[in-house]
């Protein structure tokens, strides 16, 4: 069974970067479609972007296209979400989600199957 984990956050300044990283567990990770959604305090979680199974396939929220990168790394079991010009509004626990699929990838959260816990990421002065 699929288990994922996050890690990377952490408090940076406005305009800083981050790097997060979903690391995954149990079994191969190729086969799933990989979504990255954030939850901001006192505000229901958002999609963010996701990367489809191969890696060809990519899209992004208007919230992070052209700042945010999302990338995969099958051979590392890892997809990483490199954050560029952070702002206050970024800050929330951000979670990967995984879906068993080889095409495309999707940003309904009901249609994820696995999750992580989350990581926390802080853009304050």
């Amino acid at each position: 069974q699929l288990q994922l984990v996050e890690s990377g956050g952490g408090l940076v300044q406005p305009g800083g970067s981050l790097r997060l990283s979903c690391a995954a567990s149990g079994v191969n990770l190729k086969g799933y479609a990989i979504g990255w959604f954030r939850q901001a305090p006192g505000k229901e979680r958002e999609w963010v972007s996701c990367v489809s199974s191969s890696g060809l396939y990519i899209n992004y929220a208007d919230s992070a296209r052209g700042r945010f990168t999302i990338s995969r790394d099958n051979a590392k079991g890892t997809v990483y979400l490199q954050m560029n010009s952070l702002k206050p509004e970024d800050t929330a626990v951000y979670y990967c989600a995984g879906l068993l699929s080889t095409i495309g990838c999707v940003s309904r959260e009901d249609a994820m199957s696995v999750w992580g816990k989350g990581t926390l990421v802080t853009v304050s002065s």
